[in-house]
């Protein structure tokens, strides 16, 4: 049977992004990601739970990641899970679950409306010459 890996997750940077080049010089962004779960208890009291997660981006994503986002800036991500798993210094085996994005989106805080360039999708943008109409 085939699997599916899909994770979609909107929620603020808990960090500055970590922007890294590898010895290729490929760009590697490590990202944090805080998420609220809100749910009612036995007692109908409301009870507000924050998830982090932890974020890696890879090329032309991670160097715009690194230059556009900081600390608590809401951001909407797309990606699948990834298992990381390595040795540390003292030989013992470490492991890390955290999802590699697919499109990161920025979105606008509330505060930043006013100042803040519009963000565009590279990718769905549509050229015309002359005339020619897009739809």
């Amino acid at each position: 049977m085939s699997g599916f890996n899909r994770v979609v997750l909107m929620g603020n940077l808990t960090r500055d992004p970590q922007v890294k080049q590898t010895p290729s010089g490929q760009s590697v962004a490590d990202i944090g990601l805080a998420t609220n779960e809100a749910y009612r208890n036995k007692e109908g009291d409301t009870v507000e739970k924050v998830i982090f997660v932890d974020i890696v981006a890879w090329g032309r994503q991670a160097d715009a990641c690194g230059q556009y986002l900081s600390k608590g800036r809401p951001v909407l991500v797309e990606g699948r899970l990834q298992f990381d798993q390595w040795e540390n210094n003292q030989g013992e085996r470490r492991n890390k679950l955290r999802v590699r994005a697919g499109r990161i989106q920025f979105l606008n805080a509330r505060r930043d409306l006013q100042t803040s360039p519009p963000v565009t999708n590279m990718s769905e943008r549509v050229e015309t010459g002359g005339d020619e109409i897009p739809f």
